[in-house]
């Protein structure tokens, strides 16, 4: 299997927020059930063969950030970004409900992935696999061999 790394040059973009969304701090209980249950309904819909759990640890490590996204106030999907430093961070994990799927939340909250981490100084969003869908977003590179 063939497996391409990919990042998003944040000096090539120039997003604004695309989408309702605000940072999930010191999620409950509740609010970490509503993120499981998210989760859960993506990759059914996506039909992954092998899925990684979504361990709550994960959503509590303090290098990571949540990002919300509602719809009709609404909490639809969510973003997991681990920061490395203060210049680059990960993608780690995206779901969402594909409640309306013209939405295409994808790539509106990659936009706004973007518009957030450009105006708080990142220089690189780092997105693990290259999807075809994700090279439509401005500064998308592909990462190449060591040499």
């Amino acid at each position: 299997m063939s497996y391409q790394f990919a990042r998003i040059d944040l000096s090539k973009t120039n997003y604004e927020h695309c989408v309702d969304w605000q940072y999930i701090t010191d999620p409950t209980p509740a609010i970490l059930s509503t993120l499981d249950d998210i989760y859960r309904t993506y990759c059914i819909y996506k039909h992954f063969g092998s899925v990684m759990p979504m361990f709550h640890s994960r959503y509590l490590d303090p290098m990571a950030d949540i990002i919300g996204y509602y719809d009709n106030q609404k909490l639809v999907a969510w973003s997991l970004i681990r920061r490395f430093d203060q210049h680059s961070a990960l993608c780690d994990q995206f779901a969402w409900t594909y409640h309306n799927p013209k939405m295409r939340l994808g790539i509106e909250t990659m936009k706004t992935e973007c518009a957030i981490y450009k105006k708080r100084g990142f220089k690189y969003l780092y997105l693990e696999q290259a999807h075809l869908y994700k090279q439509e977003i401005d500064g998308f590179e592909i990462l190449g061999p060591m040499v």
